[in-house]
């Protein structure tokens, strides 16, 4: 009996290891650097960027911090955790707090090509262009 739970444990643990990652990264968001370009139809100045540097998380620079968060809502669906950053001020402190606030309420995705789009249902939008 011990075997036999063994094996389906060891099955079931390869299975899981080989699904495919069904988050926006999954989808063409992974591997690349996307630095924001547009809020809300408005030309966005200051130097953003948004990763997905391993499965289940995002990551990123804001104007003053790096940040992080969970991510694991299937594309087209977005979401983050909680956002975790570093600490340190800076004179765009609030530039970043808008930013951080409205990546929290993204709640929709879509991967064009070089383009990635965060939408929420209410009309806010995010638009990040790769760098790479």
């Amino acid at each position: 009996m011990t075997i036999r739970f063994g094996l389906a444990l060891a099955i079931l643990v390869a299975l899981t290891a080989c699904r495919k990652d069904e988050t926006v990264a999954g989808y063409g968001g992974a591997g690349k650097v996307w630095r924001l370009v547009e809020l809300d139809d408005a030309t966005y100045p200051y130097d953003v960027t948004l990763t997905f540097p391993e499965r289940g998380l995002v990551a990123g620079k804001a104007p003053c911090n790096r940040y992080s968060a969970e991510m694991d809502i299937p594309y087209p669906w977005f979401g983050v955790g909680p956002i975790r950053s570093t600490h340190a001020t800076c004179p765009e402190q609030a530039v970043e707090n808008a930013y951080l606030g409205a990546l929290k309420t993204m709640t929709l995705s879509e991967v064009l090509g070089d383009t990635l789009i965060l939408r929420t249902d209410d009309g806010r939008e995010m638009v990040f262009k790769s760098t790479d």
